[in-house]
């Protein structure tokens, strides 16, 4: 990690550890407490980190934008800040100018799809769209005929059907029929770079909920005391303890690999297609297998509304069908190997 992400992650943490503390955020009624974060993390540049300064973003790189998101993982933030980034890294692709305001992506899904005729209007539904309900604007990946187009759209101007996702976040329905963007631009990149760059930022923050998740239940273990000794003593926990960690320097290494290869080149090539996949499917599984074993660590206190292992564990959890699931990934990364052929898959698993 070079000293710029330093900065950055530790300027998000900061932010984050004083206005988002989960077991405050877990404690609170309502929702004011959002208001004074997100003023923090956009006057920071946070926000906006993946917008170049030409167009009014902050100008960071994508691995000061990753740091961001790991950072989010980690505090199991429940506003749209890795949606934000993401927007407004499509919306420079297509060179449209920066927005401060709150903001999600659409669609979500890989078999979703949305059109902008020719009457400048879209049409089509997007599934599962994360914060969509909080968003101000939704940026929209759609097709205009043969070409890829971003197009910006107010979020009170769509019918939106509320949802939440696992985690308690907004998680969703949205119709974009007969909504005219307040401004459209020709993309470069398709739905399936979207996925892609989706899906890395997904595994981003499930290996930060990871690193948060180890830590309570470490923590946890050394506090709690059965049978006259704490719990991290015994063998059984020391064994969950070590699992645990294994899945998290999984996460880490996977998320942290398909993040770099998208600094040295965003083509959607072979190299690129195997990280990302081979991130989402492992981080996935990882969420998977770590939410089990800190619960089992932390017993039945762990699974109760007061504490906070479930905002993390059930984001994680929720993470895993945003921008293509296991399955989904798994399956692109199989077809692939096949297209390629049997002499040609160890050259490039050996070259990673």
């Amino acid at each position: 990690m070079s000293g710029s992400d330093n900065i950055v992650a530790a300027t998000a943490a900061r932010i984050c550890a004083d206005l988002a503390d989960p077991q405050t955020v877990n404690a609170a009624r309502d929702a004011k407490w959002m208001e004074p974060l997100w003023h923090a993390l956009r006057e920071a540049g946070l926000t906006l980190a993946w917008m170049p300064e030409t167009l009014g973003g902050a100008g960071a790189s994508l691995a000061d934008g990753f740091a961001i998101i790991g950072v989010a993982g980690a505090y199991a933030l429940p506003v749209p800040l890795a949606e934000t980034l993401l927007a407004g890294w499509l919306m420079a692709r297509a060179g449209m100018p920066a927005s401060p305001a709150a903001m999600t992506v659409a669609p979500v899904r890989p078999k979703d799809r949305i059109e902008l005729g020719a009457d400048g209007r879209l049409k089509g539904r997007a599934a599962a769209v994360p914060f969509a309900s909080m968003a101000d604007y939704i940026v929209v990946l759609a097709k205009s005929g043969a070409k890829n187009v971003v197009a910006v759209v107010i979020r009170s101007q769509c019918a939106v059907s509320k949802d939440t996702g696992l985690g308690g976040d907004p998680s969703d329905l949205v119709n974009f029929d007969g909504v005219k963007p307040i401004d459209s631009a020709p993309c470069p990149i398709d739905q399936g770079d979207l996925m892609l760059m989706g899906a890395v930022t997904r595994s981003a923050q499930i290996a930060g909920a990871l690193e948060a998740v180890l830590a309570m239940s470490v923590r946890y273990a050394n506090e709690r005391v059965a049978f006259e000794r704490p719990i991290g003593k015994f063998q059984a926990v020391q064994q969950n303890l070590a699992r645990l960690a294994g899945e998290t320097a999984a996460a880490l290494t996977a998320a942290s690999s398909a993040a770099d290869t998208l600094l040295r080149g965003d083509k959607l090539d072979d190299a690129l297609m195997l990280e990302a996949a081979a991130a989402k499917v492992r981080c996935g599984e990882a969420a998977a297998e770590g939410a089990a074993i800190a619960h089992q660590v932390h017993g039945a206190i762990g699974f109760t509304k007061e504490h906070v292992l479930h905002r993390f564990t059930l984001r994680m959890l929720g993470w895993r069908d945003d921008f293509g699931s296991e399955s989904y990934w798994a399956e692109k990364l199989g077809n692939m190997v096949a297209q390629r052929g049997n002499a040609s898959f160890w050259p490039l698993v050996a070259s990673r």
